[in-house]
Formats: structure tokens, C-alpha cells, sequence
């Protein structure tokens, strides 16, 4: 029998209800892990919260493909594992960063790699949006995200999607590419494994968590921190002139 119009705008509604409906789904989904991994998350970190982890473990393919910053053949690696909800995150990459940049990473004697850690859902939808800007965008637009984090990271969901679908737009996004971006079911769920995989296996328990060739860093992530590991533990790293020749 022939299609009507009315069947015909029947059915399609009927597909972008059900759309919806599994959006939704994945959202709820998505909720009750990250509501019911929160002490899973601390008893599989303690065991080695605050310990070294061999570089070998670090740098073993993960879910996601890692952003390098800086030379990749510097001699040094920091990674940080970073929540995009975090103030004391936005705080690092708004305050600190530039600082540890231009000192280590500029100069070679340093490459930096970001992780995602989400601490929560909108987390994971920030990280997803940086994730979708593409390689080269990506940091930049992670950047744009602290910088602006007080005016998007909200407690009202709709609202705070709202703000990160504006931000989108001033990045390139379109609300077609940002809605398909946000509909990624394989990339929310290997952010979801970055997480998971930290604190099972690397100890991490709290945002910002930085590794410096292996070693963790402490509680402060000021300059002078950065400095202590860097300048005792890896004297001349990046210094590529050859020792005079003795008399």
C-alpha cells in the first residue's frame, strides 16, 4: 500500500521520539555509574594512591589516543589526569600551566600529555566536546573550557548544556555536529574507561593528578612543585649542548 504524507510524518516522528528516548536512556545510564563509582573509584585507587608508576604502565595504549604537547622526542613526559568540572583543574590550566609551558615545554625539555578523569556527567560532556574538536583544536578548546568553566559548569544540566552548546558554536561546531557529538556513545564510554583505568591502575584519586616520568606529584601543583622533580630529579633535561671536552 502507498505511503501518505501523514504516514509518512507519522513514522519520522516516531523515529525522533525514539532517538530521544535512547539519548535519554544513555544519559540515565550514564548517571547511575558515575553516582555508583564513586567509592569503588576510592577503594581501587588507595592501594596505590600517591605511588610512582613505571613509565612502561603510563605510556601503554589507552581507550583514546593521547594529544601531545611539546616536542614528542622531549626528554621528560608530565601527564596529568584532570576532571573538567575541577576548579582546582581550571585553576592549574589558567594559573600554572602557561608557567610550567613556557619554561618546560617550550624550551623541549618537557612534553605534556592531557587524560580525561571525569568526576561527574557534565565532565565527561565537556571532555567528549574537546575530544570531537579534532587533534589540533583540542587542548585549545580544553583551554577555552577552563578559562570560561564558572560560566558553564552548572548545576542545572539543560542549562549548563546551554552554555557548552555556545561554546561549541564559537569553536566551529554547528548544533547538528555538537548534538551528534554528545550522541557518541564509544566516546563517552572509553572517557568513561580513561577514568576507570587510572584509578584502578595508576593509583589516581583526586583531580588535578600529575605524573613527571613516573613519579607523582604531591598535593600542590604551583610552578615551584613542577620545579622540585623537574630541576633535582632530571638536572639538564632538554639540554642538548655537549660538555666541553677536558683539558
Amino acid at each position: 500500500m502507498a505511503e501518505t504524507p501523514n504516514s509518512h510524518s507519522t513514522r519520522s516522528k516516531g523515529l525522533v521520539i525514539a532517538a530521544a528516548v535512547a539519548v535519554v536512556a544513555v544519559v540515565i545510564a550514564a548517571g547511575v555509574y558515575f553516582v555508583g563509582m564513586g567509592d569503588q573509584t576510592q577503594t581501587q585507587a588507595a592501594s596505590r594512591a600517591d605511588a610512582d608508576v613505571p613509565m612502561s604502565e603510563l605510556m601503554e595504549a589507552g581507550p583514546l589516543e593521547d594529544v601531545v604537547i611539546g616536542d614528542p622526542d622531549a626528554p621528560v613526559t608530565i601527564i596529568e589526569y584532570a576532571s573538567m568540572t575541577c576548579p582546582h583543574c581550571a585553576h592549574f590550566h589558567t594559573e600554572t600551566f602557561p608557567k610550567v609551558k613556557e619554561k618546560y615545554i617550550d624550551t623541549g625539555k618537557a612534553k605534556f600529555i592531557f587524560r580525561e578523569f571525569p568526576l561527574d556527567i557534565l565532565a565527561a560532556r565537556a571532555s567528549m566536546l574537546a575530544r570531537c574538536a579534532g587533534p589540533e583544536k583540542r587542548m585549545a578548546l580544553t583551554s577555552a573550557l577552563f578559562e570560561s568553566q564558572q560560566s558553564w559548569a552548572l548545576p542545572d544540566e539543560s542549562e549548563a548544556m546551554d552554555k557548552l552548546l555556545g561554546i561549541a558554536r564559537q569553536a566551529g561546531f554547528s548544533k547538528e555536529s555538537f548534538d551528534e557529538c554528545m550522541a557518541d556513545e564509544e566516546l563517552y564510554q572509553n572517557i568513561v574507561k580513561m577514568r576507570a583505568r587510572a584509578s584502578s591502575e595508576f593509583g589516581v584519586n583526586s583531580t588535578p593528578s600529575f605524573f613527571i616520568d613516573g613519579k607523582k606529584l604531591g598535593r600542590d601543583h604551583e610552578l615551584e612543585d613542577f620545579d622540585a622533580i623537574l630541576e633535582e630529579d632530571h638536572a639538564g633535561a632538554g639540554d642538548k649542548t655537549e660538555p666541553a671536552p677536558a683539558d
